[in-house]
């Protein structure tokens, strides 16, 4: 049977992509009713200030996975061999992508469909009788593409760093130059590629640059640019959400109207601890909220949201405490620490790997001078007490206590998850100095369980990727640190108050 014949008008419509995507494809929308695409106020925003590799950071709900496989569809129809690329966190999400893609592709006009005919179509990829292709996967380590869409790539280096890698180094080398690359995720903490890419794609657009062929366009949408999050229905405000609002007006001219302040004070009493990471209002905010799987998240976001984590100079009139993991090949941590008022102060953190212990006290003693502090206690891990083979046989413990330098020594714990458990009891009573810490801090905020990709759940056993060796550091001072005793009993400071 011949194909339809097509109107001259009609053709002129379809050579219009912008026409396209405004009145061909049909979708389920997120209320699961099928309705014709338009794209929206920020999805328009998006196609207006495309760039060849595209960095999308968001709040959850926007529709942008939808325009990006609507957009990779309407490529791969109306280009003769054009090869598209889709990965996803998990490969039921990835197929599911195809599927979105197979429903609108099946409710074209039988024109279209007649010209470029489906001829393959499984669970991982779509062929058409053009040539063009769609393959989904976890990663794609196969042909040259021109089109890729890295969705939730922030979950992605959260939850299995090797596949991350794999992703990194396979899929995004199938993108051929100039072509269309998309990475769009919410956020996960602040580790892993995804937040390396968003930081550096946002150093280029807050210098007033312009991306190059080989650099992401960062792009963000806050929930508050989209129009359907705001109720008419008014909602109890808290106290410490107003003064939220008033932040996000004074320090950074957001400006809310009651409807959306109604729907955000709604939403945080149902999402709680994880409303900056799903609904983020900035991208500063976005990269601070608790990281899926991280073992000391909750405390740590606590501790910012109380200006717990901020400016906490070293008081010169107290003596300060060291914390250690000791490393050789791997490295080697200290946290300084000061009991001030009943509460723990951590002041510095220095981490280095490879060298003896003469540096790391060298180090301790030029940071004493320059800021008039002397030092209490050095609380060392069991191993600083273990005896190195050779003729002298001496343990790290030794070769300290001859430099002047000694140590206590705390015994490992038994059972990891009750060192854990310590170090969760004894955070809300800790203060950070921000400044001096925040490699300390960083390292605390991404200490995670390892992720189990064939259960799809988190392993009850932390995971050996160098933000460890802080925490462990941390457990030295959790299981081994007893206040002096005059200091136990000293007030709290009372206007931090307390943490649930």
């Amino acid at each position: 049977m011949a194909a339809p014949a097509l109107s001259e008008e009609l053709v002129e419509q379809w050579a219009d992509r912008k026409w396209r995507l405004n009145n061909l494809y049909w979708i389920e929308n997120k209320y699961g009713d099928v309705v014709l695409f338009k794209p929206n106020e920020v999805q328009n925003q998006l196609l207006d200030e495309l760039h060849y590799l595209n960095l999308i950071l968001k709040a959850r709900q926007m529709g942008f996975s939808t325009l990006i496989l609507v957009l990779g569809l309407d490529c791969c129809v109306f280009n003769d061999h054009f090869s598209a690329g889709l990965i996803a966190d998990t490969l039921d999400n990835a197929k599911n992508l195809l599927d979105r893609i197979k429903f609108s592709y099946e409710k074209l006009p039988e024109q279209i469909r007649a010209v470029v005919p489906m001829t393959k179509c499984n669970e991982t990829e779509i062929e058409f009788g053009n040539g063009s292709d769609i393959e989904v996967g976890v990663s794609l380590r196969s042909t040259t593409k021109q089109f890729l869409h890295i969705s939730e790539y922030g979950k992605i280096c959260a939850k299995d760093p090797k596949r991350a890698k794999e992703v990194k180094s396979g899929a995004l080398n199938t993108l051929a130059p100039r072509q269309l690359g998309f990475i769009e995720s919410t956020a996960e903490g602040q580790d892993g590629d995804f937040y390396d890419k968003s930081e550096a794609a946002k150093a280029i657009l807050d210098a007033g640059n312009e991306p190059t062929d080989l650099e992401y366009k960062f792009h963000f949408f806050a929930w508050w640019q989209d129009s359907t999050y705001r109720t008419s229905d008014p909602v109890k405000i808290p106290a410490d959400v107003r003064t939220y609002f008033a932040e996000l007006e004074a320090e950074h001219g957001i400006v809310l109207d009651n409807e959306q302040k109604w729907w955000y004070a709604a939403k945080v009493a149902e999402q709680g601890e994880d409303m900056w990471k799903e609904y983020p209002s900035t991208p500063e905010e976005a990269f601070k909220a608790a990281k899926d799987g991280a073992y000391f998240a909750k405390q740590m976001r606590a501790l910012r949201q109380l200006k717990r984590i901020g400016s906490f100079a070293p008081d010169p009139r107290t003596p300060v405490n060291t914390f250690w993991d000791l490393g050789v090949r791997d490295s080697t941590i200290i946290w300084l620490h000061q009991q001030i008022a009943g509460r723990h102060r951590f002041v510095g953190f220095y981490e280095s790997n490879g060298e003896g212990i003469a540096h790391y006290i060298d180090w301790l003693n030029k940071w004493s001078v320059m800021n008039g502090c002397v030092f209490g206690t050095h609380y060392g891990p069991h191993d600083v007490d273990h005896k190195k083979q050779g003729e002298n046989a001496e343990s790290i413990k030794d070769i300290a206590a001859r430099l002047g330098f000694r140590f206590e020594v705390v015994e490992r714990s038994l059972n990891k998850n009750q060192s854990i458990q310590r170090v969760r009891t004894v955070l809300p009573e800790c203060e950070f100095d921000e400044e001096a810490c925040s490699a300390g801090i960083k390292h605390m905020e991404n200490y995670s369980k390892e992720w189990d990709d064939g259960k799809g759940c988190w392993r009850d056993k932390p995971r050996k990727d160098g933000h460890d060796h802080t925490a462990d550091a941390f457990m030295t001072f959790a299981d081994g640190y007893e206040p002096p005793r005059d200091d136990m009993a000293a007030p709290m400071i009372p206007e931090y108050g307390t943490i649930a």
